[in-house]
């Protein structure tokens, strides 16, 4: 079954620092860009970053520009997201999706997505 889970969400204070985790299971991550992205109550999902199959193209949206970054280990099938100075609008469930027709800002031009995990931001 193809498969995208990640990890590494929970409760950090603003200012605070978090890494996820996005693992491909039932195929190989390496021909497919990735981007993260994020929902939070009652607003649309958005896109957050983005990362094209080599990892030599990145891009970020403006609010999280010089905070955040994106990263992968192809060898680990595994894209990175670090999130530093987090903020209280960065709340939200965040998401990993893989497309193979490169990083892209609209949602339903990926093919897989991940259950999703939480990330709160809160003294």
């Amino acid at each position: 079954q193809l498969q995208l889970v990640e990890s590494g969400g929970g409760l950090v204070q603003p200012g605070g620092s978090l890494r996820l985790s996005c693992v491909a299971h039932g195929f190989t991550l390496d021909y497919y860009a990735i981007g993260w992205f994020r929902q939070a109550p009652g607003k649309e999902r958005e896109f957050v970053a983005g990362i094209s199959w080599s990892g030599s193209s990145t891009y970020y949206a403006d609010s999280v520009k010089g905070r955040f970054t994106i990263s992968r280990d192809n060898a680990k099938n595994t894209v990175y997201l670090q999130m530093n100075s987090l903020k209280p609008e960065d709340a939200a469930v965040y998401y990993c999706a893989a497309n193979t027709l490169g990083v892209r800002h609209i949602a339903t031009m990926y093919h897989y997505w991940g259950q999703g995990t939480q990330v709160t931001v809160s003294s």
